[in-house]
């Protein structure tokens, strides 16, 4: 019996709603061994692997979820739910380093404290860090009757605690874009250093709105309780989770960042090595 369960539903509707966790599985394992081709073909930096490991998570999260369609046990059951409601914040972690390496690797020596790689890096990545805490926490309290409220509270409080800093980090990578003093290396595809920036830039901003929007829904959906409109509505899930999840690593794998930020060959950092004697 699946977890989420309609009253009322038809059949097709209970067919789609079996079957999408394969399909979902599907996908995002695909995406996992597209990102992972992609970040080894362009030599990206180690950091870039994020996203490929979000994406076997996300894919892992599924694999539970298929497993609690057809046989739903306590244990199971959470691990579907943290493989889903956490991974994709990690998402953000890649946006945060992205928009700290275009700050650090300009010509710029910024003067407010805010624009300062480090601080975009660890200050977004430590909040990040915080609330994923605050939602496993949450997230781990919900297996037992007693904690269930405190746990519901937890998570709906890291969750908030998420979506006031993304807000503080848009306005942030939205100041780096509109600056030109920061620049990024085009890679192949980029016909300048302009293009290059409003790529990423624009692929930035695109995800992070779009996880903003997931967050929205899980708030809703967290608030709304177990039992609620929204956590018994299947669709909305696939729709507000899984699809714009999905869109978000649409965007990563047609616009991948890790071809402008490669790490150098070792003729690269021979002639760097030179130049500075």
């Amino acid at each position: 019996m699946p977890i989420h369960e309609l009253p009322g539903k038809n059949q097709a509707l209970l067919y789609f709603t079996d079957v999408l966790p394969e399909v979902a599985l599907a996908i995002y394992f695909v995406v996992g061994v597209i990102l992972t081709v992609q970040t080894i073909r362009s030599r990206a930096q180690a950091w870039v692997y994020i996203l490929v490991g979000t994406a076997f998570a996300e894919s892992l999260g599924y694999v539970f979820r298929t497993i609690c369609v057809r046989r739903t046990t306590f244990g199971m059951y959470i691990l579907m739910t943290l493989f889903l409601l956490l991974p994709p914040n990690t998402l953000a972690l890649v946006n945060y380093k992205t928009v700290s390496k275009v700050i650090s690797d300009s010509s710029a020596q910024p003067r407010q404290f805010w624009l300062k790689p480090k601080f975009v890096t660890w200050f977004f990545f430590l909040s990040d860090v915080f609330s994923i805490l605050m939602q496993g926490t949450g997230g781990g309290m919900l297996t037992k009757k007693d904690y269930q409220s405190a746990g519901k509270a937890i998570v709906l409080l890291g969750l908030t605690v998420q979506l006031f800093f993304f807000a503080c980090f848009l306005t942030i990578a939205a100041y780096v874009w509109r600056q030109p003093v920061y620049a990024i290396t085009p890679g192949p595809k980029d016909r300048s250093p302009e293009s290059a920036k409003n790529t990423v830039m624009r692929t930035i901003v695109a995800t992070t709105v779009i996880i903003y929007l997931r967050n929205i829904y899980r708030v809703a959906e967290f608030a709304d309780g177990y039992g609620g409109k929204i956590y018994r509505a299947e669709w909305a899930f696939y729709v507000f989770d899984t699809l714009l999840i999905l869109i978000a690593f649409v965007f990563y794998v047609v616009f991948f960042i890790g071809n402008n930020f490669r790490r150098k060959s070792a003729a690269e950092l021979t002639q760097i090595l030179s130049q500075e004697k």
